[in-house]
């Protein structure tokens, strides 16, 4: 039997992860993710501060020459050896995945993460598929969720630039991307910044430029790592023109018209984007109901049809039976107890290097079974958030208030 069987076998279906830990060069950390503060550079002063933490992560970090091998890849703990959760999907399949998104992709097609960042993030973009098929890779549309339990301050910046003002013209975009080597180019002034609050969220498809503020950000995503990078200076920090031309087909570089392309401009000036855009969240089911039964569970993430995610609260003292109609993975965001056979606890404090006993993946058949959750504590509420793949058959729109 090998290790990833084993350990789906031995895991009665849930299977324990471990933390998979992001650096980012143009990025100052947060200090938010529990992470020790001898450890946030621990892959060097060159490579930047970690500020992202990979959760049921099948995809590689993209962060140039000096990668280190497997970042950003989640790996499951395993008697005997750890094996990539990449991997076991690739070997498992519909065992683990589902038949459903094996059948419609042959690969589990997200992953979720914190990005928890001191200042805000430079204007940016993700790709279309069209346009990020032209470089071998996938498009990117991504959700933000912001957790009370990591936010206990919100950073130099907690706002988000989202989108363009409706009278934004494609020859105004030029103009700032033609002064990006010539300082700040000061693009953020084509577009409206909005207020972070704990509690909420946003959908953010591919191509719609946005500079995420500093909160720190519960991440449910499409599985890539593609971007351009459009703001030259952010936090007085300036950014290299190669990550303005990050994701460009080499024949493209240096032409302006491909960038604007890449914009979905009808998002981008939507005059009523928060509306469209902002998530509060949403109960799964009836609260009275699952309250009697010991927990409360709520979508966070809703509005996309490509990702989504919940956040679970078993009361104190309850166990309970969960079920789901599609495969997801977890992490535990306070509290301790038990999730199936696994013991579940969150930290406090995670040493580079260290396993913890907070993220689980958690096959479709057993989720569909059902996972039994335990709250050990008689006092504090044990809170997880799961992230689910697209098409999740729980999610039918609209949402009830």
């Amino acid at each position: 039997m090998s290790i990833a069987s084993q350990a789906l076998d031995q895991g009665q279906g849930i299977l324990r992860l471990a933390p998979a830990w992001v650096p980012r060069v143009y990025c100052i950390p947060g200090r938010r993710i529990r992470l020790h503060p001898d450890d946030y550079y621990a892959f060097g002063t060159h490579r930047g501060g970690i500020d992202e933490r990979w959760f049921a992560s099948t995809t590689p970090a993209d962060n140039g020459p000096d990668t280190s091998p497997d970042e950003g890849l989640s790996r499951i703990v395993a008697p005997g050896g750890g094996v990539l959760l990449r991997d076991a999907v690739a070997e498992l399949g519909a065992a683990l995945i589902g038949d459903r998104l094996w059948r419609g992709y042959g690969r589990w097609p997200m992953y979720s993460k914190f990005f928890d960042n001191l200042g805000p993030l430079p204007f940016h973009i993700h790709h279309q598929q069209q346009h990020a098929a032209m470089t071998g890779k996938r498009g990117k549309p991504e959700t933000y969720w912001f957790p009370p339990q990591v936010n206990n301050h919100g950073g130099r910046f907690p706002h988000t630039y989202f989108g363009l003002h409706p009278s934004t013209t494609r020859g105004q975009v030029a103009d700032a991307i033609r002064a990006f080597s010539r300082g700040d180019n000061r693009i953020t002034a084509l577009s409206r910044a909005y207020r972070l609050d704990p509690g909420t969220g946003w959908d953010v498809p591919p191509g719609v430029l946005h500079a995420p503020g500093s909160l720190c950000t519960y991440e449910p995503q499409a599985d890539s790592d593609v971007f351009c990078m459009y703001e030259s200076v952010v936090d007085h920090m300036p950014l290299p023109a190669a990550l303005l031309w990050k994701d460009c087909p080499a024949d493209r570089v240096g032409d302006i018209d491909w960038l604007l392309d890449l914009i979905d401009w009808d998002i981008n000036r939507d005059p009523d984007f928060a509306a469209n855009r902002r998530m509060q969240p949403k109960p799964v089911a009836d609260p009275a109901l699952t309250r009697d039964e010991g927990y409360e569970a709520r979508w966070v993430c809703w509005r996309s049809p490509h990702v989504s995610a919940q956040e679970l609260t078993v009361l104190p003292g309850a166990s309970v039976i969960v079920r789901d109609a599609a495969a997801y993975g977890c992490v535990a965001m306070q509290g301790r107890g038990m999730i199936g056979v696994h013991r579940l606890e969150t930290p406090t404090l995670i040493r580079f290097g260290e396993l913890t006993n907070d993220e689980f993946f958690v096959s479709e058949q057993t989720a569909c079974a059902g996972v039994r959750i335990v709250n050990a504590s008689d006092v504090e509420p044990l809170v997880i958030l799961k992230h689910y793949g697209p098409g999740n058959p729980d999610l039918r729109l609209p949402l009830s208030a």
